[in-house]
């Protein structure tokens, strides 16, 4: 590996075949300061512990994090970027980072308080300022676990939460469920971050002026439906059940200098009361706007955060993990790995490897429908 990053990805029937592949597409590694990423799709998430049993024994790298996604995506040393979905896959990264340059957040059901004190001694002397993290979508307390690892640890987040249609295993250190897991990165770890947007506003901001929980009754003191119905449209207004996965509501972020939201589905419409009902709860004042989700929007902003990132890097990629949201990838950009390749597009090859998640992480915020790039500089 020669101080640098590899990826690797492969396919099959059986986990240690696959394994064995990967392996070989990654040649020979240096074990000393490097970390690896292991994501493998549902298919084998009974299998990860043992998956990371081999990758330990075959490379002598004891430190890996990853997780399952439904699908996974990578690219190996020839530079061939796929995207698996519905098939036995692993995607996998090594990376070698500055000498004492990260520790392993293990996965546990419970808070994050316990295992950042484990480490202080080291965040005193090596200011972490990142984690990359992977969480359980299931537990209820994952907002909560995120703030304060990013309050009490003073950390930027990047991840995202694991999806299956199965167990829903992490690994960082050892293999778990239900938590919250990952690593934290030294100060001297060059990172470059963006997150990208699979959904374009189709208005502009309002301001929910009545609301209940995840109702929203009113928006600009008028019922939050006719306000609706405006925005998306006469044609969509006719037949409200096409808005169902094309038109969702977006909540600005307080103090975002980037513009930035949380896109929430909608979850129920109630057109006597003239109400809408969404996945997230809000509170009169707060702000509202609405967004469709579309291939040309979805590109447009992806090429857009890609473009960014260019700019501001000054140094060659080292290597990239990239997390999506489970319905973007094919579904959105369409086959032979549309998305990924798009990052090749702007930015060249690299090592990359990544997942489809179930809600995405960046900084202590679950969004969903984006996609969020981590470059290794």
């Amino acid at each position: 590996m020669n101080g640098r990053f590899a990826s690797a990805h492969a396919s099959g029937s059986h986990w240690a075949d696959i394994t064995r592949q990967c392996l070989s597409e990654l040649g020979p590694v240096t074990a000393e300061n490097a970390l690896g990423f292991v994501y493998v799709t549902d298919h084998l998430a009974n299998d990860l512990s043992a998956i990371v049993d081999q990758l330990r024994l075959a490379t002598g790298i004891e430190a890996w994090i990853g997780t399952v996604g439904i699908a996974i995506t990578g690219r190996d040393a020839t530079g061939r970027t796929a995207e698996y979905i519905d098939e036995p896959a692993i995607s996998l990264m090594i990376g070698s980072f500055p000498e004492d340059g990260f520790r392993l957040l293990e996965p546990e059901p419970g808070g994050v308080g316990s295992r950042l004190r484990a480490h202080e001694t080291w965040s005193k002397a090596r200011q972490p300022s990142t984690a990359i993290v992977h969480g359980d979508p299931r537990n209820p307390q994952m907002q909560a676990f995120m703030q304060r690892l990013r309050r009490d640890g003073d950390l930027f987040l990047i991840g995202g939460l694991s999806s299956s249609r199965g167990n829903l295993p992490q690994v960082a250190g050892r293999v778990g469920e239900d938590g919250l897991s990952g690593v934290l990165l030294a100060g001297d770890v060059m990172l470059a971050t963006g997150l990208s947007q699979g959904c374009s506003p189709i208005g502009p901001l309002h301001r929910i002026t009545r609301a209940q929980d995840n109702i929203v009754m009113e928006i600009d003191d008028r019922p939050a439906l006719d306000v609706f119905r405006e925005e998306i449209g006469e044609v969509l207004a006719r037949d409200l059940r096409k808005v169902a996965g094309f038109i969702f509501a977006a909540l600005p972020i307080a103090g975002s200098d980037t513009g930035d939201y949380l896109v929430r589905n909608l979850i129920g419409i109630d057109p006597n009361q003239g109400w809408l009902v969404i996945a997230a709860d809000v509170a009169e004042g707060d702000g509202i706007l609405f967004t469709r989700r579309d291939r040309n929007a979805a590109i447009a902003d992806m090429e857009r955060m890609l473009e960014k990132l260019k700019q501001r890097i000054d140094r060659p990629i080292r290597g990239g993990l990239y997390v999506s949201c489970i319905a973007r990838g094919p579904g959105l950009f369409g086959q032979d790995a549309a998305e990924t390749n798009l990052i090749t597009k702007h930015l060249g090859e690299f090592p990359l490897t990544g997942f489809f998640a179930n809600g995405e992480i960046s900084h202590d915020r679950i969004y969903a429908y984006t996609g969020v790039l981590t470059l290794f500089l």
